[in-house]
C-alpha cells in the first residue's frame, strides 16, 4: 500500500479501512491536473530558491515522463496507491530518487486536491460551454430554415395560438444561451488558485502564490487559506448549472417524444437516433430522447448529494470532501454525452411542415384573431370572446376549421363578420402581424436570427 504518511503509526492500516479510505479508483482521472499542478509548484519553488535548478529539472523531467507513460498506456494507475497524489509522487521517487522527495515541499494533499479538482472542473466548464455552442448552432440553422413553417403553440398541452417552428426553436435558443452565461459566471468566480494554502494555514516557506497562479492561468490565488482547501462552491454551482442544462434538454426531449408520436407526427427521428422493438416490428422508438430525459434525475442527484455532504462540515478540510468527485464526474460525463447525442439527433430530425400547419389550422389557434377582428369592428372584447366561443363550438360540431366555415355560417352567429374575416384569420396573417419584440412574425424572427448569429460569432462564454 503506497501512502504518503505513516511515521506516526505503529501498525498497518486494516485492508478494508484502506480500501474504504482510498480514492484512486475515481481520482485517477485527475492525473494530468496533478502533474501540471506539481510542475507549476516546482517552478515556483525553484524561483523562490527552495529548490536548485538541477532539482527542478530532474523533477520536471520525471513528471513529464510519468505523464507521457500514463497517456501512452506504458504506465498503469493501479489500486496499489491510495490516491492519484501518492501514485505520482511514488513513481517520481522511483525514477529520480531523493530529488522526488522534495516535490511536496510547502504543499499539502489538501491544497493539492483542491487544485486538481478546480483545474479539472474549469476544463469541464469550458467543454460543456463548447457543446452548448454546438447545440445553439444547430438550433439557429433550424430557425433560419423555418421562419415560415407554421405550427401550433401550446399552453396546458392544448393548442393555443399559431407560431412558427423558428419561434419555437428560438425559445430553446434563449434557454441554452442562458446556460452558457451561467457557465461563464462560474468560470469567473472559480478561476483562482488554492495551491500554497497548505493543509489550512499556509506554510512557513516563502512561496510565491501569485506566480503559481499565473503559471496555471488563474486570475490569482484564493485569498484565505482555510477557504482555499474547503471551498467547493464552484462545484456546487457547476452541478447546479448542469442540472439546469439537463432540465432544458429534458423539456426539449419531452416535446420531441410527443411530436414523434403517431398522434402528433410533427417529426421523423433519423434511424441513427432511433431503436426498434424486439417483438413489435412496426416500432421506431425515440430512445435517445427518453434516455436524456431519464438521466436528468441522475444529474439532480449529484447536486443534492454534494449539497448534503457539505452542509454539516466544519472548517477546514474533512475526509467527507472526498465525496465531491464520483457523482460529480458522473454528472459531467452524463451532461456532456447527452449534449453530443441530443445535438446529433436534433440536427438530423425531419420536420413535417404540412402536418404542423394542418394541426395549427384545425386546432382553432386563430380563434383569438377572430375575436380581435370583432374588436376592431367595434365589438367589446368580452362580447367578442363569447361570440368566437360559440363559433368554435359550432365548428367542433361540424368538424370544420374556422377557415372552412362559409360567410353565411359566420354571419349566422354574428352579422359583424364580413368577407375579410378569412384574410384576418389565415395562419400567415395570424403569425406575421405579431411583430413586437420576441413575437413569431417573420420580420421579428429574422431580426432575432441576425442577433443570434452575431452572438455565436462572438465565441465562447466560459473563458477569460
Amino acid at each position: 500500500m503506497a501512502q504518503l504518511w505513516g511515521g506516526r503509526f505503529t501498525k498497518e492500516t486494516d485492508r478494508l479501512v484502506y480500501q474504504f479510505n482510498a480514492s484512486i479508483s475515481f481520482d485517477q482521472r485527475l492525473y494530468r491536473q496533478d502533474a501540471e499542478g506539481s510542475m507549476a509548484h516546482v517552478r515556483m519553488l525553484k524561483k523562490q530558491g527552495i529548490l536548485t535548478e538541477e532539482e527542478q529539472n530532474q523533477i520536471l523531467q520525471g513528471l513529464q515522463e510519468i505523464l507521457a507513460d500514463v497517456e501512452s498506456g506504458k504506465l498503469t494507475i493501479t489500486d496499489e496507491y491510495e490516491d492519484i497524489h501518492s501514485f505520482m509522487e511514488a513513481n517520481l521517487i522511483d525514477r529520480i530518487g531523493d530529488a522526488g522527495k522534495k516535490l511536496h515541499t510547502g504543499r499539502s494533499r489538501n491544497d493539492q486536491v483542491a487544485l486538481d479538482m478546480r483545474l479539472y472542473t474549469r476544463a469541464e466548464v469550458q467543454k460543456t460551454d463548447g457543446l452548448l455552442q454546438d447545440l445553439l448552432k444547430v438550433l439557429l440553422g433550424i430557425m433560419e430554415k423555418h421562419t415560415e413553417t407554421i405550427m401550433p403553440g401550446f399552453t396546458h398541452l392544448q393548442k393555443a395560438q399559431p407560431i412558427t417552428l423558428a419561434h419555437h426553436m428560438g425559445a430553446y435558443f434563449e434557454m441554452f444561451r442562458r446556460d452558457r452565461l451561467r457557465l461563464g459566471d462560474i468560470y469567473e468566480r472559480m478561476n483562482y488558485c488554492p495551491l500554497g494554502a497548505g493543509a489550512l494555514a499556509g506554510t512557513t516557506y516563502p512561496l510565491d502564490r501569485e506566480y503559481t497562479a499565473e503559471l496555471l492561468d488563474f486570475y490569482g490565488p484564493v485569498e484565505n487559506s482555510m477557504d482555499a482547501v474547503s471551498d467547493r462552491d464552484y462545484l456546487i454551482e457547476y452541478l447546479s448549472a448542469l442540472s439546469t442544462i439537463m432540465m432544458h434538454l429534458s423539456r426539449f426531449c419531452e416535446e420531441i417524444i410527443l411530436w414523434n408520436s403517431n398522434e402528433y407526427q410533427f417529426v421523423e427521428i433519423d434511424d441513427a437516433y432511433s431503436t426498434g422493438s424486439s417483438i413489435m416490428p412496426q416500432k421506431k422508438n425515440p430512445d435517445i430522447a427518453e434516455l436524456v430525459r431519464g438521466k436528468t434525475g441522475r444529474v439532480y442527484g449529484a447536486l443534492m448529494a454534494l449539497l448534503t455532504t457539505l452542509k454539516g462540515i466544519p472548517l477546514a478540510y474533512n475526509k467527507d470532501m472526498q465525496e465531491d468527485k464520483e457523482m460529480a464526474f458522473d454528472a459531467m460525463d452524463t451532461v456532456n454525452k447527452s449534449l453530443v447525442l441530443f445535438t446529433g439527433m436534433l440536427d438530423t430530425i425531419t420536420f413535417c411542415k404540412e402536418r404542423m400547419s394542418d394541426s395549427a389550422r384545425h386546432g382553432f389557434t386563430n380563434a383569438t384573431d377572430a375575436a380581435d377582428y370583432l374588436v376592431n369592428h367595434g365589438v367589446p372584447f368580452r362580447d367578442a370572446h363569447g361570440i368566437v366561443g360559440q363559433l368554435v363550438l359550432y365548428s367542433i360540431r361540424q368538424k370544420k376549421a374556422l377557415d372552412d366555415l362559409s360567410l353565411e355560417e359566420y354571419q349566422a352567429i354574428s352579422p359583424v363578420f364580413e368577407a375579410d374575416i378569412y384574410e384576418a384569420i389565415s395562419m400567415e396573417t395570424c403569425v406575421n402581424k405579431r411583430l413586437t419584440v420576441g413575437a413569431p412574425g417573420k420580420a421579428t424572427m429574422e431580426e432575432a436570427i441576425r442577433a443570434y448569429r452575431a452572438y455565436l460569432e462572438g465565441g465562447c462564454s466560459a473563458e477569460k
